[in-house]
């Protein structure tokens, strides 16, 4: 059954693959969006690789987020480590946040060459998945020659699960080389459970993403916001995908009817779309001052700070009195609200939260996030929130301490990776 899923599987990707490689290149050049090029995801040329660490593939940005705090509990576990990411801006991050603790390199194909030509070069003694990385010839590799694979902070969201379900007689053997699932909780375990995975190899890990600390480092643009806002009320929209930039001034419009207009810090989470956001802020007639020339303007007061560039986002979180946490009003599946709730921000949300529904469960139930559905709820409960400081402060507070409560996953999981990776150590020793 393996060999008939498998070969499925590469047939699929030798068919898809060069019809996609040229869709996306001209999407992505009429676009701007950016991309690891695929000769690097080709292995061309061969990345110079450490052998016999750890690799860690992370999809992006929040997947790194994770591989970086838990590399941050396993310190003293001396092996070379390999991180892999698949986005431009999870590689970006990557080797911000991990280039003097790492090899950061771009995550090869899911084909059999490059992805043998990857093992064979590093030769790990583990690999590590984040989340959800359940690439098949990868995971068939690595089963091939006998290196264990842990998943870490492991979620399986209900549409991805329905859907794995409908062919888990087909993933059972693919997902054989499973030897640690590190689930995020109960419901997580047991989906992976229910697809075929070895029961004694799933464990309860908690969420790593609740062990985040803050960033007090300051700024550089921060006295110029003092200026920009006033003493005006501050909105944080972070992350926002296409269409909802709109959404979050006309909801500005609605509240600024019987109150004087926010300031807004506004964050598009695509760097090809900074351009395209200058454009719309424009046309509505909104000063702005944008981060990549701020030191250039001279502006005494402005409407709009659009942050256009990348890794300054958790930091700004600070000056909200309210953030909303894009991705969430389309069905991208939402962003992570912790780094707005770690600075006892309260929270504003669309619908569609998928991908952190565990997270905003326990946000909303605690009053530190409110769900809206259009712009006029949102100026609606935004008016609530900037109207009585006292309330915001409280939902803030809320948020901050479904935080505190929540701690510990990190070093929890860690615990378990450092003992399977000793296992895998001893057992590669031994062979």
């Amino acid at each position: 059954m393996e060999r008939l899923t498998l070969w499925l599987y590469r047939v699929l990707m030798a068919v898809l693959l060069p019809l996609a490689v040229p869709v996306l290149a001209l999407r992505d050049r009429l676009s701007g969006k950016k991309r690891p090029m695929w000769s690097e995801r080709f292995l061309r040329p061969m990345p110079d690789l450490p052998s016999g660490g750890i690799w860690i593939q992370a999809v992006s940005v929040g997947e790194v987020e994770v591989a970086r705090r838990l590399l941050g509990e396993l310190a003293d576990f001396d092996l070379p480590v390999i991180v892999s990411a698949t986005t431009a801006t999870g590689l970006a991050l990557a080797r911000k946040t991990l280039g003097d603790r790492a090899v950061v390199t771009p995550c090869p194909v899911d084909l059999p060459v490059p992805v043998k030509r990857f093992l064979d070069t590093a030769k790990p003694r583990a690999l590590v998945l984040v989340e959800t990385e359940l690439w098949p010839e990868m995971l068939h590799q690595a089963g091939r020659r006998g290196i264990p694979v842990a998943v870490v902070n492991a979620r399986l969201s209900e549409r991805s699960f329905v859907r794995y379900r409908r062919v888990r007689v087909l993933l059972k053997s693919l997902l054989a080389p499973l030897a640690l699932v590190l689930a995020r909780d109960e419901s997580d375990a047991r989906k992976f459970i229910d697809l075929g995975v070895n029961e004694d190899c799933v464990r309860v890990g908690g969420n790593v993403k609740y062990d985040l600390l803050r960033d007090e480092r300051p700024l550089s643009w921060a006295e110029g916001l003092s200026r920009w806002a006033g003493d005006r009320p501050i909105v944080v929209a972070g992350s926002t995908m296409e269409g909802e930039e709109e959404i979050v001034l006309n909801s500005l419009n609605h509240y600024a009817a019987g109150a004087r207009r926010p300031f807004l810090i506004l964050a598009p989470r695509h760097p090809e779309r900074f351009t395209e956001v200058a454009s719309l802020l424009e046309s509505r007639g909104l000063k702005t001052v944008r981060r990549s020339r701020w030191e250039e303007s001279s502006e005494s007061s402005a409407d709009v700070f659009l942050l256009d560039t990348i890794g300054e986002l958790a930091r700004s979180y600070r000056y909200g009195a309210v953030a909303f946490i894009g991705g969430s009003l389309v069905s991208t599946g939402g962003h992570n609200p912790l780094e707005a709730a770690l600075w006892g921000v309260p929270v504003l949300t669309g619908p569609h939260v998928h991908n952190f529904a565990e997270i905003y469960r326990e946000m909303t139930a605690a009053g530190a996030a409110r769900v809206v559905a259009d712009d006029q709820e949102f100026g609606v409960v935004l008016g609530d929130w900037l109207g009585s400081p006292e309330k915001a402060h409280r939902a803030g507070k809320a948020g901050f301490e479904v935080i505190e409560q929540n701690r510990g996953a990190a070093a929890r999981t860690a615990t378990a990776l450092m003992e399977f990776l000793k296992r895998g150590n001893q057992s590669s020793e031994s062979a």
